[in-house]
Protein backbone atom coordinates (compact mmCIF):
# COMPACT_ATOMS: atom_id res chain seq x y z
CA UNK A 1 0.00 0.00 0.00
CA UNK A 2 2.36 3.64 -0.99
CA UNK A 3 1.20 7.05 0.94
CA UNK A 4 -1.81 7.93 -1.42
CA UNK A 5 -3.67 3.94 -0.65
CA UNK A 6 -2.99 4.84 2.78
CA UNK A 7 -4.69 8.06 3.12
CA UNK A 8 -7.54 7.41 0.87
CA UNK A 9 -8.29 4.84 3.53
CA UNK A 10 -7.37 7.17 6.83
CA UNK A 11 -10.44 9.70 4.44
CA UNK A 12 -12.71 7.21 4.04
CA UNK A 13 -13.34 6.86 7.89
CA UNK A 14 -14.18 10.03 10.18
CA UNK A 15 -12.42 8.57 13.24
CA UNK A 16 -9.44 8.14 11.55
CA UNK A 17 -9.33 11.19 9.38
CA UNK A 18 -9.77 13.22 12.80
CA UNK A 19 -7.09 11.42 14.26
CA UNK A 20 -5.27 12.05 11.34
CA UNK A 21 -5.94 15.64 11.43
CA UNK A 22 -5.30 15.42 15.38
CA UNK A 23 -1.81 13.99 14.69
CA UNK A 24 -0.66 16.64 11.71
CA UNK A 25 -1.69 19.31 13.73
CA UNK A 26 0.34 17.95 16.59
CA UNK A 27 3.31 17.49 14.94
CA UNK A 28 3.28 21.04 13.43
CA UNK A 29 2.62 22.38 16.87
CA UNK A 30 5.68 20.31 18.29
CA UNK A 31 7.82 22.02 15.30
CA UNK A 32 6.58 25.51 16.48
CA UNK A 33 7.87 24.81 20.06
CA UNK A 34 11.23 23.89 19.42
CA UNK A 35 11.15 26.82 16.51
CA UNK A 36 11.08 29.18 19.48
CA UNK A 37 13.46 26.77 21.74
CA UNK A 38 15.90 27.47 19.51
CA UNK A 39 15.53 30.99 19.02
CA UNK A 40 19.06 33.18 20.78
CA UNK A 41 17.38 35.63 23.63
CA UNK A 42 18.31 38.45 21.92
CA UNK A 43 19.68 37.56 17.84
CA UNK A 44 16.04 36.89 16.37
CA UNK A 45 15.78 37.57 13.00
CA UNK A 46 12.32 37.81 10.72
CA UNK A 47 12.67 34.57 8.96
CA UNK A 48 12.54 32.62 12.28
CA UNK A 49 10.17 34.13 13.70
CA UNK A 50 8.09 33.53 10.44
CA UNK A 51 8.42 29.66 10.53
CA UNK A 52 7.11 29.60 14.17
CA UNK A 53 4.19 31.92 13.64
CA UNK A 54 3.28 29.58 10.58
CA UNK A 55 3.85 26.49 12.06
CA UNK A 56 1.83 27.26 14.96
CA UNK A 57 -1.14 28.59 12.45
CA UNK A 58 -1.06 25.37 10.99
CA UNK A 59 -1.48 23.61 13.58
CA UNK A 60 -4.54 25.54 14.65
CA UNK A 61 -5.85 25.22 11.03
CA UNK A 62 -5.47 21.48 11.01
CA UNK A 63 -6.88 21.07 14.34
CA UNK A 64 -9.94 23.58 13.23
CA UNK A 65 -10.47 21.13 10.03
CA UNK A 66 -11.46 18.19 12.41
CA UNK A 67 -15.00 18.93 13.00
CA UNK A 68 -15.68 18.33 8.78
CA UNK A 69 -14.86 14.56 9.45
CA UNK A 70 -18.01 14.27 11.11
CA UNK A 71 -15.98 12.83 14.16
CA UNK A 72 -16.41 14.15 17.36
CA UNK A 73 -13.85 14.06 19.37
CA UNK A 74 -9.55 15.08 19.47
CA UNK A 75 -10.02 18.18 21.45
CA UNK A 76 -6.66 16.99 22.83
CA UNK A 77 -3.16 15.93 21.94
CA UNK A 78 -3.84 12.70 24.56
CA UNK A 79 -2.77 9.28 23.09
CA UNK A 80 -6.26 8.02 22.22
CA UNK A 81 -7.07 10.84 20.48
CA UNK A 82 -4.01 10.53 18.38
CA UNK A 83 -2.60 8.19 14.80
CA UNK A 84 0.32 5.95 16.49
CA UNK A 85 0.87 8.13 19.47
CA UNK A 86 3.98 6.86 20.24
CA UNK A 87 5.91 7.63 16.81
CA UNK A 88 3.92 10.86 16.74
CA UNK A 89 5.20 11.44 19.93
CA UNK A 90 8.61 11.20 19.14
CA UNK A 91 9.18 11.78 15.23
CA UNK A 92 10.35 15.24 15.45
CA UNK A 93 11.91 14.58 19.13
CA UNK A 94 14.03 11.69 17.54
CA UNK A 95 14.69 13.53 14.36
CA UNK A 96 16.44 16.86 16.43
CA UNK A 97 18.73 14.52 19.28
CA UNK A 98 19.80 12.60 16.42
CA UNK A 99 20.67 16.14 14.17
CA UNK A 100 22.24 17.67 17.32
CA UNK A 101 24.53 14.73 18.00
CA UNK A 102 25.47 14.73 14.58
CA UNK A 103 26.25 18.32 14.48
CA UNK A 104 28.02 18.32 17.48
CA UNK A 105 30.14 15.02 17.57
CA UNK A 106 30.93 15.51 14.04
CA UNK A 107 30.93 19.40 13.24
CA UNK A 108 31.72 19.86 16.74
CA UNK A 109 29.02 22.85 17.38
CA UNK A 110 27.69 24.34 20.79
CA UNK A 111 25.49 26.59 22.68
CA UNK A 112 23.41 28.86 20.38
CA UNK A 113 25.36 27.87 17.40
CA UNK A 114 24.11 24.12 17.79
CA UNK A 115 20.82 25.67 18.25
CA UNK A 116 20.62 27.25 15.13
CA UNK A 117 22.24 25.01 13.25
CA UNK A 118 19.90 22.20 14.46
CA UNK A 119 16.86 24.64 14.02
CA UNK A 120 18.14 24.81 10.38
CA UNK A 121 18.48 20.83 9.34
CA UNK A 122 15.40 19.81 11.35
CA UNK A 123 13.57 22.64 9.50
CA UNK A 124 15.46 21.33 6.18
CA UNK A 125 14.17 17.94 6.94
CA UNK A 126 10.45 18.43 7.97
CA UNK A 127 9.88 21.01 4.57
CA UNK A 128 11.33 18.43 2.41
CA UNK A 129 8.54 15.83 3.50
CA UNK A 130 6.00 18.32 3.63
CA UNK A 131 6.51 19.55 0.29
CA UNK A 132 5.98 15.40 -0.12
CA UNK A 133 3.20 14.40 2.12
CA UNK A 134 0.94 17.34 1.86
CA UNK A 135 0.43 17.26 -1.83
CA UNK A 136 -0.36 14.00 -1.69
CA UNK A 137 -3.27 14.91 1.35
CA UNK A 138 -4.49 17.34 -0.65
CA UNK A 139 -4.96 15.04 -4.36
CA UNK A 140 -7.01 12.62 -1.90
CA UNK A 141 -8.71 15.17 -0.19
CA UNK A 142 -9.94 16.44 -3.57
CA UNK A 143 -10.77 12.95 -5.27
CA UNK A 144 -13.41 12.38 -2.44
CA UNK A 145 -14.53 15.38 -2.38
CA UNK A 146 -13.84 16.83 1.39
CA UNK A 147 -14.74 20.02 2.89
CA UNK A 148 -11.03 19.99 3.81
CA UNK A 149 -8.40 21.02 1.98
CA UNK A 150 -4.19 21.92 3.06
CA UNK A 151 -3.75 24.08 0.01
CA UNK A 152 -3.10 26.86 1.82
CA UNK A 153 0.12 24.67 3.91
CA UNK A 154 1.01 23.32 0.82
CA UNK A 155 1.80 26.69 -1.25
CA UNK A 156 3.29 28.18 2.82
CA UNK A 157 5.45 24.74 3.37
CA UNK A 158 6.78 25.15 -0.20
CA UNK A 159 7.80 28.97 0.55
CA UNK A 160 9.51 27.71 3.91
CA UNK A 161 11.36 25.10 2.01
CA UNK A 162 12.98 27.57 -0.40
CA UNK A 163 13.59 30.35 2.64
CA UNK A 164 15.67 27.58 4.84
CA UNK A 165 17.72 26.66 1.58
CA UNK A 166 19.08 30.22 1.46
CA UNK A 167 19.40 30.24 5.01
CA UNK A 168 21.42 27.19 5.05
CA UNK A 169 23.24 28.69 2.30
CA UNK A 170 24.72 31.40 4.06
CA UNK A 171 24.97 29.06 7.31
CA UNK A 172 26.89 25.99 6.19
CA UNK A 173 28.05 27.00 2.53
CA UNK A 174 28.21 23.12 1.66
CA UNK A 175 24.58 22.15 3.07
CA UNK A 176 23.99 19.41 0.60
CA UNK A 177 26.29 17.41 2.34
CA UNK A 178 24.55 17.64 5.49
CA UNK A 179 20.68 17.20 3.67
CA UNK A 180 22.09 13.77 2.72
CA UNK A 181 22.29 12.45 6.32
CA UNK A 182 18.94 14.48 7.56
CA UNK A 183 17.10 13.65 4.36
CA UNK A 184 18.12 10.24 5.18
CA UNK A 185 17.45 9.87 8.83
CA UNK A 186 14.29 11.40 8.83
CA UNK A 187 13.39 8.61 6.13
CA UNK A 188 14.03 6.23 8.45
CA UNK A 189 11.75 8.21 10.76
CA UNK A 190 8.92 8.14 8.66
CA UNK A 191 8.66 5.00 7.52
CA UNK A 192 8.55 4.02 11.33
CA UNK A 193 5.59 6.65 11.62
CA UNK A 194 3.84 5.55 8.52
CA UNK A 195 4.56 1.85 9.76
CA UNK A 196 2.46 2.04 12.68
CA UNK A 197 -0.25 4.00 10.98
CA UNK A 198 -0.81 1.06 8.93
CA UNK A 199 -0.93 -1.12 11.67
CA UNK A 200 -3.21 0.83 13.46
CA UNK A 201 -5.51 0.96 10.45
CA UNK A 202 -5.47 -2.90 10.01
CA UNK A 203 -6.65 -3.15 13.47
CA UNK A 204 -9.94 -1.36 12.37
CA UNK A 205 -12.97 -3.31 12.41
CA UNK A 206 -13.53 -1.85 8.90
CA UNK A 207 -10.24 -2.62 7.76
CA UNK A 208 -9.75 -5.76 9.04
Amino acid sequence: MDLKELINQIVSSPELHAKWLNSLSMMENTGARKISASEHQHLVDEIVLKHAAEEARHAYYLKSQIKKTGYEGCKTYLSHELLAPIQSFQYLHALDAAISRYLKNELGFTGNELKYAAYLLVTYAIEVRADDLYPVYEEVLKANGSKISVRMIVVEEQGHLEEMIQQMDKFFGNWKQHAVFVESLEQRLFEKWISAIRKTIQNQPEFA
